[in-house]
């Protein structure tokens, strides 16, 4: 209990304050206007109609769009002496230097234009008064406009400072991950000499960017052009993002918190325990500035971050619709529907990633389902009976199938990038194939190598008991129907790849509303021996609470959304701030123009595919998936059509070879980010029990085998499958 109080005291407070108060609900507000953004133009729209639908009245010519703001008095004389603006007008006319060359208008003609004018104002006079007049016989108007009006204040707000948006919730979110030492690294820091590394790391590279962004700033400032308010707000934001991080840093290198491990740590470790992002910058910074006399290169590069400010206000939203789910009990409850077969750990983890693209793909890229669900995954996996290193390796996958399929995110960006030679919906068309593909391939080497091949229970047994497990589904069902219903026909917007981050929030919400308010009434859990083991492994294992666990579901609604927004942050200033320092990165790449010294004619078609999609691997190894897609697009692209290959084909390399570049050493994201989501301990767990059961080399290292076992060859059949088909005259 002294400790728990000495933590809060001091800095200690301060830190929780920010970490659990402060930076939650900052982020909250901007995820809402984010969300208000998103479907603030199609509410709007249904508000005006509705207005008009309450308001409008044809009989008299009133529309509620006349009524918006409250009429305003004319200024003009209503009841005015004609005869005498009349004189006045021909007195001016006379004196007119002109009126000797294009002659002067008659009398009768001045008296027309100045009773046309009377008349004008007699209208505005008469719209006035029928105006007020309407407005006082219905006072429900100006609540409603009041409402109406406020909304679009907002909406218009947002739209107007997505970019600021941004960049002040990748403030916040950096921040925390800072204080948290949440950024994403090759191993998580345990011992004080990994902790000062850390931050040592940190500290220089977050001094480059700054630097970097300050010499930028200097020169817009320098250049002669008049900078908008909104261009110095981003300098300035970018500047107290690094700079803050910076001074954070450097305190923590002095002030390390309290060490997991004992003992004075080794070096090669404390190393990998740096954040990838702090890698990216030093090595950017130092090439930009010491190399290439262009310090301002990184704060260019970083640019790349507000030019597609909607993708990854987009990605803000994915990331929290997926830390929403680990608070809802739907995956359980669906997963529910295949325990009663009693499916063997490889079938079962078969069904499970095919079920998991959907939500991959509607969460953008691999890896922020990785985040949101890896740890779910890994838990069901390892109830089945599966070894914990197998549990992993599909954690890890549990996002690779998704990406090739509708409405994924990063095919949009493609789509965005490459325009002139694919579309979304080619990408989308082709991708369902690559799709099945490796699934089918994951189901073959995965059984091939399984200790138990096959194992299901009697229908008679299973069918009965899937039927009752799929009861407490049918409410989600319904509630997901209503949601989409609702934006088809109350806001006249489809479910698809340009709606689906704001609809999925949303169907989020309700889900965890029925959860914590309605779901007793439907949803009885007796402790069977599944849920024993569960609760088992539950209590021994933190990430069990927090991950889909009955602790989740003890938490009240509010809490629920508060506890889901929190980890949201720690997830956006890890991935986004990664992605930002990836796009330098390429940046880098391009400006050395070594893509310049490949080969635009290979000569072979095969040997040319063959040496882009290692090229694309190895690049999937090193950055995340946004950063390489704005690389590939601007480099590797043109050279793979001169070398004759065709957009389409292009793309599906580039997006398998990149998932098998997330699952490879030395960087592996994919199981960088399940270790994010199922947490150190349950990973020493996996390779402690490994070594201590199996002496098999594929066993001990299943997690790191497996999804290269499977992407190798999947990339083997998508880049070499259509020229083989050709030769054979399968294919044209």
């Amino acid at each position: 209990m002294q400790n728990n109080e000495h933590s809060r005291s001091g800095l200690g407070l301060l830190s929780y304050i920010w970490n659990e108060w402060i930076s939650t609900f900052v982020v909250l507000i901007l995820l809402l206007l984010t969300l208000i953004i998103g479907t603030g133009e199609m509410i709007h729209g249904q508000l005006l109609r509705t207005g008009e639908r309450l308001y409008g009245n044809e009989a008299i010519g009133m529309q509620y769009s006349f009524l918006r703001a409250e009429p305003v008095k004319p200024d003009c004389d209503r009841h005015p002496n004609v005869d005498a603006l009349v004189q006045a007008q021909m007195k001016q006319n006379a004196n007119d230097e002109f009126a000797d060359i294009f002659g002067t208008a008659s009398a009768a003609d001045v008296r027309a234009s100045v009773q046309a004018g009377v008349q004008q104002c007699e209208e505005k006079y008469q719209f006035y008064d029928k105006a007020e007049k309407y407005l006082d016989d219905h006072p429900s108007i100006r609540t409603y406009r009041a409402i109406e009006t406020t909304f679009f204040g907002i909406f218009k707000f947002g739209s107007e400072n997505r970019v600021l948006i941004l960049l002040l919730m990748v403030l916040v979110s950096a921040i925390t991950a800072s204080v948290k030492f949440h950024h994403i690294g090759l191993r998580a820091p345990t011992t004080k000499l990994d902790y000062r590394v850390y931050a040592l790391f940190m500290a220089i590279g977050n001094g480059l960017l700054t630097f970097s962004v300050y010499s930028q700033f200097n020169s817009v400032l320098n250049s002669g052009v008049k900078s908008t308010g909104e261009t110095l707000a981003i300098y300035w934001l970018w500047l107290a993002l690094f700079g803050i991080v910076m001074l954070i840093s450097i305190f923590q290198f002095f002030k390390t918190p309290a060490v997991k491990e004992p003992g004075p740590g080794n070096i090669g470790f404390a190393l990998l325990s740096v954040p990838l992002y702090a890698y990216m910058a030093i090595i950017t910074g130092v090439a930009f500035t010491f190399f290439m006399d262009y310090p301002m290169g990184q704060g260019i590069y970083l640019g790349q971050l507000v030019e597609f400010s909607g993708i990854f206000l987009n990605l803000a939203l994915f990331i929290w619709a997926g830390m929403l789910l680990t608070q809802t009990r739907i995956m359980d409850l669906f997963l529910g529907v295949l325990r009663p077969w009693n499916l063997a750990p490889e079938t079962l983890t078969w069904l499970i990633l095919i079920a998991a693209a959907i939500p991959t793909a509607y969460t953008g890229a691999s890896g922020i389902f990785v985040v949101a669900a890896g740890a779910i995954i890994y838990k069901e996996v390892w109830n089945s009976g599966s070894r914990r290193q197998f549990a992993l390796a599909v954690s890890a996958m549990s996002g690779s199938l998704g990406v090739v399929i509708r409405p994924c995110l990063l095919i949009i960006l493609i789509s965005m990038l490459d325009s002139r030679h694919v579309t979304s919906d080619e990408l989308f068309d082709h991708g369902i194939y690559v799709f099945w593909l490796t699934a089918f391939i994951f189901l073959g080497i995965s059984l091939f190598l399984a200790e138990t091949r096959f194992r299901v229970n009697s229908p008679k047994v299973a069918v009965p008991g899937m039927l009752k497990a799929f009861i407490p589904v049918i409410p989600y069902i319904v509630l997901t129907f209503i949601v989409i219903a609702f934006y088809k026909y109350g806001l006249d917007t489809q479910m698809d790849e340009f709606t689906a981050p704001v609809v999925l929030p949303i169907l989020l919400i309700a889900y965890i509303m029925f959860d914590r308010w309605f779901a007793d009434r439907f949803i009885k859990e007796p402790i069977d021996k599944h849920a024993a083991i569960t609760l088992q492994h539950e209590q021994s294992s933190e990430f069990m609470r927090e991950h889909g666990g009955h602790g989740a579901n003890r938490r009240s609604f509010s809490n629920s959304i508060w506890f889901a927004s929190s980890e949201t942050v720690g997830h956006i200033g890890a991935l986004i701030i990664l992605m930002a320092l990836s796009a330098s990165v390429g940046g880098l790449i391009e400006r050395t123009e070594i893509v310049e010294l490949l080969p635009t004619h290979l000569g072979n078609i095969y040997i040319s595919l063959a040496f882009i999609a290692l090229l694309l691997a190895i690049v999937g190894m090193t950055t995340d998936p946004f950063g390489a897609v704005i690389l590939v697009a601007a480099t590797i692209a043109p050279v793979a059509y001169e070398n004759g290959i065709h957009p389409i084909h292009f793309w599906m390399i580039v997006l398998v070879a990149f998932e098998l570049g997330y699952v490879s050493p030395p960087v592996a994201l994919n199981h960088l980010l399940t270790r994010l989501s199922v947490g150190d301990e349950e990973v020493r767990a996996a390779d402690a029990e490994a070594k201590a059961m199996y002496t098999n080399f594929y066993y001990r290292y299943e997690r790191w085998i497996l999804p290269i076992m499977v992407l190798f060859p999947s990339l083997l059949v998508v880049t070499y499958a259509p020229y083989i088909f050709k030769l054979f005259g399968w294919y044209h």
